[in-house]
């Protein structure tokens, strides 16, 4: 098909002007790609896929194009690895050569995906090589965009991702509504949707449930050759439904570019292992920063308020990070500051109902919770709370704060809990209000304690 055949009308051009088959079993990647290419060299358009199963690899839109899946189209990830180029991308916060995603762009302008379809990444063998540590180079994403303005995802189901799901990366003017996103519970990485140094995003309308974070709001790791901090920043999260993974919404772990302006509101969390979690370490840098959260309700997590300054995944072993005293205050101190919680519920909280943990040189500041009931309840084997190499085994724990600067409780309430209902160490300045129980302060200098 010329390019002058494509349609410019409002119906699109079906991929089957191009030679697709959609008979799921033939590699329809190819005749795909030309048709999106052939949309670019005319300046745009939208690409559509008809019902049927169409497979395929890497697709990469351009310039003005959105794909639209139509109600039965499912777009399934080719189970061969050399349909996925290898491409440079950021993975985990660092400069990397890995698998390209399923659908993706990098550089464009006015690029979506859209419509009622399926897109499902048939990621059992990629997950299959990642346990077995016999993959050379980072297994593909299934939805990255990597310097883009203006990026539009609606309305699409997203299933069985080789690893993150939605990846918007160093872009601006980025919309994800009304997207159901699922992967297996025990896929290992399968992040549901992270924004990555990205300006501008707007999460809505969506359901989440993955074998990782459901939303993680990420912003690069330690500076290093090559590597490129930019924040994160004007990100509103709303109307969501979060289920099952390790973190409802979650800031971090790589922050070192920075996170703020940061809305989340109006979001049920059911059964995930935290609820709000934000996560860094010394040697990260980075500050987060003007932080509102509101009108959630929560179900079963294990710990609903999570902040963790120790976090020990991939440097466990090392000293900096697990040491609860005090450090020289650097470029890769870490930084909290002016995070507020409003008007929340959780119930059957298993572990703790919170865990706050500043460090003694960086502590949380301007941190405030008002018109929060947390109910503990529920079965659960002593556990951390959080993953930090001091965080001890603990379940039906109460409120814990340690090192935390303009603390404020008001209208807090704290219900079926094992032991004290708050235990607040390094929060000399803390206010409490209308809290049931009452707190209590404890050992009020800056990290004086040795461990919790």
């Amino acid at each position: 098909m010329s390019d002058a055949a494509l349609s410019q009308g409002g119906f699109g051009t079906s991929v089957k002007s191009f030679g697709a088959l959609g008979d799921g079993r033939n590699l329809d990647g190819p005749a795909i790609q030309a048709a999106i290419d052939a949309a670019g060299r005319n300046g745009g358009g939208e690409i559509v896929l008809p019902p049927g199963g169409y497979v395929s690899g890497s697709l990469f839109l351009r310039d003005g194009v959105a794909l639209r899946l139509e109600r039965g189209a499912a777009l399934l990830g080719s189970r061969d690895p050399r349909d996925y180029p290898l491409a440079p991308t950021r993975w985990e916060g660092r400069e990397v050569l890995a698998h390209s995603s399923l659908v993706g762009a990098v550089g464009a302008r006015n690029v979506g995906v859209t419509g009622g379809g399926l897109i499902d990444g048939r990621g059992d063998e990629w997950w299959r090589l990642a346990r077995d540590k016999s993959l050379a180079n980072p297994r593909p994403l299934l939805l990255s965009f990597d310097r883009c303005e203006t990026v539009v995802l609606d309305g699409f189901e997203a299933r069985n991702s080789p690893s993150w799901t939605v990846r918007p990366l160093r872009s601006r003017n980025v919309s994800i509504r009304g997207l159901t996103v699922i992967n297996p519970p025990d896929s290992p990485n399968t992040d549901g949707i992270d924004p990555d140094s990205c300006q501008n995003v707007r999460i809505s309308d969506c359901y989440v449930s993955v074998g990782d974070d459901c939303i993680a709001i990420k912003a690069g790791a330690e500076a290093g050759p090559g590597s490129e901090l930019v924040p994160c920043e004007n990100v509103i999260v709303t109307n969501c439904v979060l289920e099952r993974g390790h973190g409802g919404v979650v800031i971090g772990s790589e922050m070192s570019g920075g996170v703020r302006d940061v809305v989340v509101s109006a979001c049920i969390f059911r059964g995930t292992d935290r609820g709000i979690r934000m996560k860094t370490r010394r040697g990260r840098g980075g500050k987060v920063e003007h932080v509102r959260v509101s009108g959630l309700v929560m179900e079963d997590t294990l710990c609903p308020f999570t902040i963790n300054s120790h976090y020990g995944c991939g440097a466990w072993d090392d000293p900096a990070v697990a040491d609860l005293g005090l450090r020289a205050v650097g470029s890769g101190t870490p930084a909290f500051t002016d995070i507020a919680f409003s008007s929340i519920t959780a119930t059957g909280a298993r572990l703790a109902a919170a865990w706050i943990d500043g460090l003694a040189e960086s502590p949380i500041r301007g941190l405030s919770f008002e018109d929060v009931s947390i109910e503990l309840g529920g079965e659960a084997a002593p556990a951390p709370a959080e993953m930090s190499p001091n965080a001890p085994a603990i379940s039906r724990a109460g409120f814990r704060a340690y090192n935390v600067l303009g603390l404020r409780l008001a209208n807090v309430s704290i219900k079926g809990q094992s032991g004290p209902a708050y235990r607040l160490r390094g929060c000399p300045d803390a206010r409490t209000y209308s809290c049931e129980p009452g707190p209590r302060i404890l050992a009020s200098r800056l990290g004086k304690a040795s461990s919790w």
